[in-house]
């Protein structure tokens, strides 16, 4: 039998892929992770979902990090599409991760489930995501996108502890960028959510704070087993992420989403 450090060691190489395929910086996979085991533990009380959120945004900060690094001297980040985006996803990320220390455990869950679900049903029903014309020359965001659309992208990824890549994508998406640059952008917008919720889910909870291995809501043990398969995984994937054609790498990202959903729904039966 695997053991619960083993399991995420194993789930931190998937977050490595992810990361440099879809921009998911951890959210989507270590959220159903970290809660599942968390869940099934004697400890654990009524704060499983806090702390898989605030466990993956820890895990985001270096993940994001270092995919934007690799990014970047890969060329596919855009100046004209980060900022002043960045600037208002900070200023979400801090009232939303706060939020997030004020709603209840189940509620957090249902929230993180009904986000996914609108989301997938999203990039199917509406059109620009699954296919962008080659030809089409990528548009730049208007302004309520970089202002009102930052702050929601901020308070819903920290409050989800998802990074934002969920909502970045789609946007960058339809505005007529290719999949492989959407996704690579998702990564510098993931790194202030990223900060500023770990920050507050370490500040928060003094209750937890006594126990081993436990900063406020972040479990850093299990930051240090992700960490160790995750940041392996994203210097070993940046050299596949070309070769994948457009459409298939956009239906793989909702394919994604969908098993993430699932995942989450299994643990809570």
């Amino acid at each position: 039998m695997l053991t619960p450090y083993l399991v995420l060691f194993l789930f931190g190489c998937l977050t490595g892929v992810t990361t440099v395929l879809f921009g998911f910086g951890g959210g989507f996979v270590t959220v159903p992770v970290v809660y599942g085991l968390w869940s099934v533990t004697a400890d654990s009380g009524t704060e499983a979902m806090h702390v898989a959120v605030a466990t993956s945004t820890a895990v985001m900060v270096v993940n994001s990090l270092f995919a934007t690094l690799t990014q970047w001297r890969q060329g596919r980040l855009r100046r004209e599409y980060l900022w002043p985006l960045a600037a208002f996803v900070t200023a979400g990320a801090a009232a939303g991760s706060f939020a997030a220390t004020r709603i209840g455990d189940t509620a957090l869950r249902v929230l993180f489930a009904a986000y996914l679900l609108v989301t997938i049903a999203d990039s199917l029903l509406r059109r620009g995501f699954l296919s962008v014309a080659q030809a089409r020359t990528p548009r730049p965001l208007s302004r309520p996108a970089r202002t009102l659309g930052g702050v929601g992208i901020g308070a819903v990824a920290a409050c989800l502890g998802v990074g934002g890549s969920v909502m970045t994508v789609p946007l960058l998406r339809r505005r007529g960028l290719p999949m492989a640059e959407a996704t690579a952008m998702a990564n510098p917008l993931s790194v202030p959510v990223a900060v500023v919720g770990t920050t507050v889910y370490a500040l928060a909870a003094p209750t937890l704070h006594a126990q081993g291995g436990r900063l406020g809501y972040v479990d850093l043990l299990a930051c240090a087993a992700l960490l160790s398969g995750s940041l392996p995984t994203i210097a070993l994937t940046r050299r596949i992420t070309p070769r994948i054609p457009d459409r298939a790498h956009s239906l793989a990202y909702i394919a994604l989403l969908a098993t993430v959903l699932l995942a989450l729904l299994a643990t809570g039966t």
